[in-house]
Parts: structure tokens; sequence; C-alpha cells
């Protein structure tokens, strides 16, 4: 694959984090608290859902629509990406979703009186929407990060029908939203929260960040090896 070629997979990467950080965080900023008319945890989960749903046929052609760096990890242990093209992604992936979030920042701050706050930020303990503590939110995005990446990995492999993929991923993080938006205001994506994290005001954030790294990295390594296990072949080709 030459320069071009590859470049045009990492550009993608970032329009399409940046347009899931826009699009689910700046649903959960503008629209979910608006007085009578707010969408609430279930509009801001349709929209994290909707961003992946129409990028996944925007992109995917091109660069598989990762949006994640633990969708990246799993998808490289699982055997389903070059090595080469980890670090890349996921620098593409955080730029992307800074990116999104500055332009959120931009938007919110042009209103007079508008207040950072969380910033639609990951957190725990105090941090959490529902007062969860650490051991709750690590568990719920380890466990929720990995079944994302096994529907990720199951809808797409060659036995399944590809055509949609797309939905099912949609779908299902749509539904990982609304089960743990009230723990840790939903992360299994540790791009998603850093580029949060960097506008939220105080330091809580960033200070809590490790958290929606650690557990969505491991909860994305386990789902690959357990992918791989129950869509084992006899001979397993694997990408180098």
């Amino acid at each position: 694959m030459n320069n071009l070629e590859t470049m045009k997979k990492y550009v993608a990467e970032f329009i399409g984090t940046f347009w899931l950080v826009f699009g689910g965080c700046g649903s959960a900023i503008f629209a979910a608290a608006f007085p009578e008319l707010g969408i609430g945890f279930a509009g801001v989960a349709l929209a994290f859902g909707l961003t992946v749903l129409t990028m996944a046929y925007a992109i995917g052609a091109v660069s598989g629509c990762h949006l994640n760096p633990a969708v990246t990890i799993g998808l490289r242990i699982a055997g389903r990406m070059p090595s080469k093209d980890v670090i890349p992604y996921i620098i593409a992936q955080i730029i992307g979703g800074i990116a999104g979030a500055a332009i959120i920042y931009l938007i919110a701050t042009g209103k007079p009186g508008f207040e950072v706050g969380s910033f639609a930020a990951n957190g725990y303990d105090e941090h959490s929407p529902g007062g969860y503590n650490i051991i709750s939110a690590f568990v719920a995005e380890l466990v929720l990060t990995f079944i994302f990446l096994l529907v990720i990995l199951g809808s797409t492999d060659e036995k399944s029908n590809g055509k949609f993929a797309g939905l099912a991923i949609g779908l299902a993080l749509t539904l990982i939203h609304l089960i743990s938006i009230p723990i840790t205001n939903t992360s299994v994506n540790p791009a998603r929260s850093l580029s949060q994290a960097v506008f939220a005001e105080g330091v809580w954030a960033l200070e809590q960040l490790w958290l929606f790294w650690v557990a969505p990295i491991l909860g994305a390594v386990l789902a690959a090896l357990v992918y791989s296990f129950i869509y084992s072949k006899k001979e397993t080709t694997i990408v180098s």
C-alpha cells in the first residue's frame, strides 16, 4: 500500500473520531439538559450510536472505522490489522477527538454565562453521574468494552453478513451508553475520554483518566482473545 493510501486511512480515522466526539459529547453538552426539551440519557446514547453508525458506512471501507484506541488494539490482537498502523491510528483518533472537543468548546463558550463544568468528561466517585465508585467504574468499562469489541469482531467476521455490521455496532454502542451513562458517563473509548478531560474544569478528569484507558484496553484485549477462540479455524492467518 502506497503512502497516499495509508494517509487516507489516518485522515479517515481523524474525521470519524472527530464526528464521534462532536456528535456524541456535543449532544450531551448542547441538548441533553435543555430546559423541558432536553434529549436526556436516551438521546445522548442514541447520538453516540448514530455517530458510529454513520461513520461505519462513510469511512468503513477506507480505515475500518475504528474511532477508538481500544478497538484498534483489539483488532490488532485478533489479527485483523497490521501492527504498523496501530500507533498512527491511535494518534489520528486522539487528535480527531481533541479537535471535536475543541469545536464544542468554541461553540459552547459563545453563550453568555456558559460554565464548562465537567464538559461531559468521564469520572467515578463524586464525578460519576450516579455516584459510583472506582471499582464499579472499572468493572463497567471493562465489561462493556469487552462486549463492544466482541460485537465489532463478530459482525465484521467473514462468516457474518458484513452489510449490517455498522448497524449492529451502532446499536451496541447505544445500548452501552444506556447502561453506563449513570455509572461513568460512558467511555469505552480512551480517545473520547482524553478529549473531554482536556477541556473539563479543574484537573480531576485528567487525574481519573487512567481508568478510562486501562479498563477499555483490557476489555478489548480480552474480547480479542475470546473472539480468536470462538471463531478459530484450523488454519488462522494473522496479519503481520
